[in-house]
């Protein structure tokens, strides 16, 4: 392995937690010595069975049509006669989906239906593969028991293969992988012990979502990973366990958690709202897309169907800022990464930023297409995707290997008032011995973003600041600044390029859209009129 690399991994490795490491040790020594064998010891569910009940959630998208046609992530295949469970083609992410079973709870999916792929699965499942890692395990558990609880079947080998599958669950909770899996771990297993009146998943599920919803949803209630789009998915999931616990009176004695659970989700609710765009766009930051998760419109409505209303906080922790004027809406990135333990949903975007005029998109980030490690899932974390400045062709945050991070850039400076931001990034002070500020005024009808590099070697090193355009955004040039109907863009160097580039609101969906590439040294203003 060359030094470079080396060096890349050590600044990977020195920000997990010991728990992580021994987590990853023990789970690769225990693949090998010891394999799970839950199925073929038949174990039997709890004998105490008492009905669980549970109010209308929000009806997923429909992924599945008969007969066996499937389409997730906008990429369809129909299976001859039999399903492929470890169907493997579009890659993992697909294969994840499939084994998800959200399908079951989407709209008009008939019993027998459902009843049927749930045979298929049980009748193969000492051969699958991706399905029977703890993440699917924990999606489909909860996918299952709603599908069970609304159709009020009770079914004897289902609930033995399901049982069977929490106890695979339980000796393999991602503890070495943390946050939003860890807590799809606990929101699974909170489901199932409610199902099967099960203490001990219901102790470990407690202490796992206890803890880890008091620390991964911060102060402005900000999901720590910084990806909206995952903030709605797990909002989305505590919603979900709200509506167990009001409805089930086990453990009814136990009031903490319904308390606790409203808490949170409140202070989620009021953060996504702040961060949703007045047409009902999340912005497309980090690891997000469109077509994913339900939409905000969708967890309000059902929030307050259960009696939770949103908490609306100052944006401070999670690092975002939204300012809104009568005509535009902007939301800029001056945080750090997120979690140091866990950047995998990170981008290298530090300062950058999405505008919408009049409700509509017209700076965006470029989104993301796929997590499939290669150069597109490179390019899109890259800071090359994203409306801020690269200096020296090189990252801000050095991502790599499709879900890792080596050295970060961090904050070392805020200054902000009502209409303007200023702020400084180190991302590149150990590499290239420079600092990056940008600050913006916002106005009425303007925006102002100035940008300086400065440090030792601010005279030598190249910058390139870009603003990447909606696909429906006609760009042209006239004396000098950049014409569309919605707004002019002066540029205080006269030199710059259009570029076409790649916009990704969707998984496995690209759009031809153009960007604005200005190469400068030390000092550049851009400025917005609308």
């Amino acid at each position: 392995m060359k030094s470079k690399h080396l060096i890349r991994l050590f600044h990977t490795v020195k920000y997990l937690k010991i728990a992580q490491i021994y987590y990853r040790i023990f789970y690769f020594m225990k693949k090998r010595v010891k394999k799970n064998n839950f199925f073929e010891n038949k174990w039997k569910t709890p004998t105490f069975k008492k009905t669980t009940h549970l109010n209308s959630s929000i009806q997923l998208k429909s992924s599945y049509k008969t007969p066996y046609t499937f389409t997730f992530l906008n990429r369809t295949y129909i299976f001859d006669g039999k399903i492929d469970w470890n169907f493997s083609n579009y890659g993992k992410l697909w294969t994840y989906n499939l084994n998800y079973f959200d399908f079951l709870n989407q709209k008009n999916m008939p019993l027998e239906t459902g009843i049927s792929l749930i045979t298929s699965y049980m009748e193969d499942i000492k051969n699958i593969k991706d399905g029977l890692e703890p993440y699917p395990i924990s999606l489909r558990g909860i996918n299952w028991i709603k599908f069970l609880v609304r159709h009020k079947i009770r079914n004897e080998q289902i609930e033995n293969s399901l049982y069977a599958q929490y106890k695979i669950l339980m000796h393999n909770i991602e503890y070495h992988l943390l946050g939003n899996h860890l807590l799809e771990n606990g929101f699974s297993l909170l489901f199932g012990a409610y199902f099967f009146h099960d203490d001990t998943f219901y102790k470990k599920a407690k202490r796992i979502l206890l803890n880890e919803l008091d620390e991964q949803i911060l102060n402005d209630g900000a999901h720590f990973e910084l990806s909206p789009m995952y903030h709605q998915i797990i909002l989305y999931r505590l919603l979900d366990s709200i509506n167990l616990l009001k409805n089930n009176s086990w453990k009814k004695n136990d009031a903490n958690m319904l308390g606790f659970f409203t808490q949170k989700a409140s202070l989620m609710l009021g953060w996504l709202n702040t961060v949703t765009f007045r047409n009902g766009n999340i912005p497309l930051v980090n690891d997000s897309a469109y077509g994913i998760a339900p939409t905000t419109k969708e967890l309000n409505d059902y929030a307050q169907k259960l009696g939770v209303f949103p908490i609306f906080k100052k944006l401070l922790d999670s690092g975002y800022r939204v300012k809104r004027a009568e005509n535009y809406e902007i939301i800029v990135d001056i945080g750090n990464i997120g979690p140091d333990y866990i950047p995998g949903h990170a981008h290298s975007d530090t300062f950058s930023f999405e505008l919408y005029i009049n409700s509509e998109p017209f700076i965006v980030d470029t989104g993301t297409s796929t997590y499939e490690t290669g150069k597109r899932r490179q390019l899109e974390r890259s800071t090359s995707s994203h409306n801020t400045v690269e200096i020296d062709h090189k990252d801000q945050s050095e991502v790599w290997g499709g879900f890792r991070v080596a050295r970060r850039a961090y904050i070392k400076y805020l200054k902000e008032s009502d209409n303007t931001i200023e702020a400084v990034h180190d991302g590149y002070k150990s590499r290239l011995g420079v600092l990056h500020k940008r600050g913006f005024v916002f106005e009425e009808g303007r925006i102002l973003i100035k940008d300086e590099i400065f440090g030792k070697r601010s005279e030598n090193v190249p910058a390139i600041a870009r603003l990447h355009f909606h696909p429906n955004v006609d760009l042209s040039v006239k004396n000098d600044k950049i014409v569309t109907k919605r707004a002019q863009i002066y540029i205080k160097q006269k030199k710059f390029f259009i570029k076409p580039y790649k916009y990704a609101p969707e998984f496995n969906k690209t759009i031809d859209a153009k960007m604005v590439e200005i190469p400068f040294t030390k000092n550049l203003e851009i400025e917005i009129r609308l």
